[in-house]
């Protein structure tokens, strides 16, 4: 590329949410000089590390997430139409567990309220009869799987339905238009409708941005030996994840970011404990770690292990991976309260105690996986940073400079957001009609000082 050459738009950042933007604004509104900048291979630093989950249940204090992501589940399904479902979109759906029975109560007064902005109708099983109607997840597929949510109360049909969960389960949610995909197909797959529509993709970082009386005009972007280029253009997207908050600074905005460091296990579950059916599986509990005497001793006496000797938050998750004769499942638990980072520190910084702790904290949702504990199995540990607002929700819009945009703050959520969020900042960007939960992920909304102090009083943001 010349010194002198324009292009339409440079986006920063070629994990999932550049990628997105990219197809839309090549794909959708023919866009065709659409560059991508990035200093590693597409799709590899954060998007690769997740768990490839999507999910429409977000119940919250509106239903702008709810709505986000019924868009982002509409595309994913439109695509995987018109590839044969080349990305292996399932509808296994997610399982929320509890055996607390006030967390049984608010699990369907969420439920409800998740139903009521949009996520679907809510199937109430009291009985084994009442039960019977339910249909459980297909292996494979998304089509004419059902939407909503399932929702039991008798303990006799979770053990009928879900007979490896822990006895003491008293209520599940099923959500049902969620599910998985190959994050890595489809990020592929748009990046390659990209580039058939004319966009390109450049190896560098971008370490500059020229304006002109408060207008965007240039990028400045450095490879790997040193070489400075400078590449014109009157649109800058910061797609840079868990760099976003630096690039930011490049077009003068201070975006509200920060990043935690969120990790996951990989066991091969030679014993057959799980479900392979299964959807991704949540358990809404804290609870306590079961020690020996002799071990809870020890942990108690060192700063760094002290804590799980005390109560552990809840949210450990897991699911199965892979389909045929795969038995991989993967494991989660985001027991860290202090893995904050204003920006990401590599090589990441896991804790060493993090297969056996989350392997442990399994066993209170599926006992089963107790069989693993002694000798523990190998155990592959990777990760990344959720990059997020404070009130765990996307900054998508203009960010400073007149012609810079931003989509990031995607926290564990970037795979199933980008669809839709690339649609909106495409639509912003070309002036396109936007929908009306646009404000909500407006970069500019934490500049009122009554959506600060409203954000206060959200609690619980969605995340796991």
């Amino acid at each position: 590329m010349s010194s002198t050459e324009h292009v339409d738009a440079v986006i920063c950042g070629a994990g999932i949410a550049g990628v997105a933007v990219a197809h839309a604004l090549s794909v959708q509104h023919g866009w065709s000089r659409v560059t991508i900048v990035d200093d590693q291979a597409p799709l590899s630093l954060t998007s690769d590390k997740s768990t490839e989950a999507y999910r429409n249940w977000w119940p919250g204090p509106d239903d702008a997430m709810v709505r986000l992501m019924n868009r982002s589940i509409d595309l994913l399904e439109q695509w995987a139409d018109t590839s044969g479902n080349r990305f292996h979109l399932n509808r296994r759906g997610y399982l929320y567990a509890t055996a607390d029975p006030e967390r049984a109560r608010q699990m369907e007064r969420d439920a409800h309220r998740a139903s009521v902005q949009g996520a679907g109708e809510v199937r109430v099983h009291r009985t084994v009869q009442e039960s019977e109607a339910y249909r459980p997840s297909d292996h494979r597929g998304y089509q004419a799987h059902p939407t909503g949510a399932d929702l039991f109360f008798d303990q006799s049909a979770i053990r009928r339905q879900f007979p490896w969960l822990a006895p003491d389960i008293r209520a599940v949610l099923h959500a049902r238009r969620c599910g998985w995909f190959s994050g890595q197909q489809l990020g592929m797959s748009l990046l390659e409708q990209a580039k058939a529509s004319g966009a390109s993709l450049v190896s560098g970082c971008v370490v500059g941005v020229d304006t002109t009386q408060g207008d965007v005009t240039a990028i400045h972007v450095r490879d790997a030996h040193g070489h400075d280029r400078r590449i014109q253009t009157p649109v800058f997207v910061n797609a840079a994840g868990p760099y976003a908050r630096e690039v930011g600074l490049l077009t003068g905005m201070d975006l509200p970011l920060f990043s935690e460091l969120h990790c996951k296990v990989a066991i091969e579950d030679v014993h057959g404990v799980l479900d392979r059916n299964t959807g991704l599986v949540i358990l809404d509990d804290a609870q306590q770690l079961e020690w020996t005497d002799e071990e809870r001793e020890a942990l108690a006496s060192q700063a760094d292990t002290e804590r799980f000797t005390l109560p552990m938050p809840a949210g450990v998750h897991l699911r199965p991976e892979g389909y045929g004769h795969a038995r991989t499942v993967l494991m989660l638990w985001d027991y860290h309260g202090d893995h904050r980072f204003d920006a990401p520190i590599y090589p990441l910084p896991v804790d060493p105690y993090y297969p056996e702790v989350v392997l442990r904290g399994i066993t209170k949702l599926v006992p089963g996986f107790s069989r693993y504990l002694d000798p523990l199995p190998a155990m592959s540990v990777d990760g990344g940073y959720y990059t997020k607002t404070i009130e765990n929700r996307p900054v998508i819009g203009a960010s400073g400079a007149r012609g810079a945009f931003v989509c990031a703050g995607f926290s564990g959520f970037g795979l199933m957001a980008a669809p839709a969020s690339a649609e909106l900042l495409a639509a912003l960007i070309t002036g396109a009609p936007r929908p009306d939960y646009a404000s909500a992920f407006s970069p500019a909304r934490h500049d009122d000082p009554d959506y600060r102090a409203r954000i206060a009083t959200w609690g619980s943001t969605g995340q796991l």
